[in-house]
């Protein structure tokens, strides 16, 4: 027994408080850590299985193929609201094009690729919106779109739930739609901050501060929506955002790595040559596409260890369609197989009633 005023050790039939509470918390710790790298080594062995980069390279090709039709329409768009938002509202949109390109793209490739275009693009009237050009880019641009959502529909085990003709108008209908908005919500970024300052004078810096903070919630709710309608049965938005969240970390670090590249290896004398900025932007668009598949693939992942209800219900019925079609097709290539030993068997029958006739046949001349 321990005196009772010998505090130098604890009391071994009492065990501490302290230590148990560090056990379970350094319990939970590895509990978490561990199912974070069960998350990371799934979400890799998804864009491993699926060929995220193979994937992610079409998208960018069918983006890139859009976006010069693109921005005419825009512009087209923009003819009109400008009369309602203001002279300098397209002004205002191309030098913040400009700024944002310049972030991500090299100096050289801006000057030689996005400048040119808009100028051509915004300076040159008010384009019509019906051009052959403009619907190259619907083709386009929904094409890009398809293949996003069906690779997210395969990375949950849902392929075949949505029909191919019915995820094509499905895409056609998101891009019409992110067109609608994004020619809305465009020009309100522009000329929003300068609209608020002027009806609540004395908040420029409050804007200023909030504008970057926004324009980030935007792109979250619109990543996390476009995971949201591309899985085909009903899920909370929510059960969404990680992966719109990982999508925004992965497109922040590849285009800073980006960019490193671009500036060491595609600018100046180099083996791209007259093709360098062309080819710039092309890799950016193709990092943008390979960040929103990885986090549709952590999306899956989180889904496949904790599945909901409906998402679940649908893998399973999905399963079981499959495994049906599978033992239909081993039942009919069993049916074609007994077919052909049944003629086989037939033909080796006949050939051998005639061989035993002819045999019979000498025996009688030879009697």
């Amino acid at each position: 027994m321990q005196a009772a005023g010998d505090t130098s050790r604890p009391n071994p039939e009492r065990p501490s408080r302290r230590r148990g509470k560090g056990s379970r918390r350094a319990a939970k710790r590895a509990t978490w850590s561990h199912t974070a790298w069960e998350l990371v080594k799934d979400t890799t062995n998804t864009c491993v299985e699926y060929r995220v980069t193979g994937l992610a390279a079409e998208a960018a090709f069918f983006t890139l193929l859009s976006i010069p039709p693109l921005l005419l329409g825009l512009a087209g768009t923009l003819g009109y609201l400008d009369e309602f938002l203001g002279a300098g509202t397209i002004a205002g949109l191309k030098h913040d094009i400009v700024a944002a390109s310049g972030t991500v793209l090299s100096e050289s490739s801006v000057k030689q690729i996005v400048i040119p275009l808009l100028d051509q693009v915004f300076d040159g009237g008010r384009p019509d919106l019906v051009s052959i050009g403009f619907l190259l880019s619907l083709w386009s641009g929904s094409r890009a779109l398809y293949i996003f959502i069906d690779t997210i529909t395969v990375m949950y085990g849902l392929d075949g739930k949505r029909g191919i003709v019915k995820t094509r108008l499905m895409s056609l209908g998101l891009y019409l739609g992110a067109l609608v908005i994004g020619s809305l919500v465009l020009p309100l970024l522009v000329a929003g901050p300068g609209l608020i300052e002027n009806a609540v004078p004395g908040i420029a810096g409050l804007v200023d501060a909030a504008y970057w903070p926004v324009a980030i919630v935007l792109l979250i709710v619109s990543l996390t929506t476009l995971y949201h309608l591309a899985v085909p049965v009903s899920t909370p938005w929510r059960e969404d955002i990680p992966g719109a969240l990982v999508a925004l970390v992965v497109l922040v670090f590849c285009s800073v790595g980006l960019r490193l590249y671009l500036v060491s290896s595609v600018e100046g004398p180099s083996v791209y040559g007259s093709l360098a900025a062309p080819v710039a932007v092309l890799l950016w668009i193709f990092v943008v596409a390979l960040a929103v598949l990885i986090g549709a693939a952590m999306n899956a992942a989180i889904d496949r260890r904790w599945p909901t209800l409906e998402t679940a219900d649908a893998r399973a019925e999905n399963e079981r369609a499959q495994e049906e079609a599978a033992a239909a097709v081993v039942r009919e290539v069993a049916a074609r197989r007994a077919v052909e030993r049944a003629r086989r068997a037939r033909e080796l029958g006949l050939a051998e009633g005639v061989e035993e006739e002819w045999v019979e046949d000498e025996d009688e001349d030879v009697d």
